[in-house]
């Protein structure tokens, strides 16, 4: 069964026009048929607004310096002598693309907390959606093939770039919801039925365990708040568990061999 499934993907995949036309007519179906979802406000007050050391939203600013660590560390060891062991050159772009995301991330996520507002809220989601969408073209580089995924990393990125600018221009969340729902449910996916090239990819399950603990601290800022004693929020929690994924991803990468040599 699983071999049928990834023969049937790698054919999908050979189809590069019948690929993203599906991809296309799926989302114009989807934006028909489903509301416009504009962006609440509420979103931009967070339980945790505590001014501790001259910083507003302290704890929700420096919360993010993680993310800048792990972003230059994983960049670094990407690109310079290729510590990762990173063989294809699709992976070395993709990877890097992830990292600079990550990178991105610590100095948007901060810029955006300290006066959190729609404006700014553009420079907090657009490096994430760059990380989200590096990660899936290296996922289907991995799992399904070299060249496409490699060909699919430019417009990935386009795609998440362009769901960003249209829920600031036209107020309107679903291309943005969909830039980060389907790497949630396709990369586990993937994980599962897929055999692997690399061995140690049980860490793909644990990263999206930790984001999904991170959206659900997310929706929690409150409650967590109330129940630390006013010690520290969801978001700032959801922060820290997010931070874990690029963490996990680069000691996946470190400890990991060739398993199965795929051909392209």
């Amino acid at each position: 069964m699983v071999k049928r499934l990834q023969v049937a993907l790698k054919r999908f995949g050979e189809q590069r026009g019948l690929v993203w036309g599906t991809a296309l007519v799926c989302f114009a179906v989807l934006m028909l048929l489903t509301p416009r979802i504009p962006q609440p406000q509420s979103y931009h007050k967070f339980a945790d607004q505590r001014n501790l050391i001259g910083v507003p939203n302290s704890m929700n600013v420096i919360s993010n310096f993680p993310f800048l660590i792990i972003g230059v560390i994983g960049l670094v060891l990407c690109l310079h002598g290729n510590y990762l062991g990173l063989s294809l050159r699709g992976e070395v772009w993709g990877w890097a693309c992830f990292y600079v995301g990550v990178t991105a991330t610590a100095f948007g996520s901060a810029y955006y907390h300290l006066k959190p507002n729609d404006a700014r809220l553009v420079w907090d989601r657009l490096p994430m959606t760059i990380a989200f969408s590096s990660i899936m073209a290296v996922f289907i580089i991995e799992r399904i093939d070299e060249r496409r995924g490699t060909a699919s990393l430019v417009p990935l990125l386009l795609a998440g770039i362009v769901s960003v600018a249209y829920w600031r221009f036209s107020d309107d969340l679903r291309p943005y919801a969909i830039v980060q729902f389907v790497p949630c449910v396709a990369i586990p996916a993937m994980t599962v039925s897929l055999p692997p090239k690399y061995t140690h990819s049980l860490y793909w399950l644990w990263v999206a365990a930790l984001y999904l603990l991170a959206k659900i601290e997310e929706v929690l800022d409150r409650k967590i708040y109330r129940w630390t004693n006013h010690s520290i929020s969801g978001h700032t929690m959801k922060h820290l568990s997010a931070v874990m994924v690029p963490v996990f991803m680069t000691v996946m990468l470190a400890r990991r061999n060739i398993k199965i040599e795929r051909e392209s």
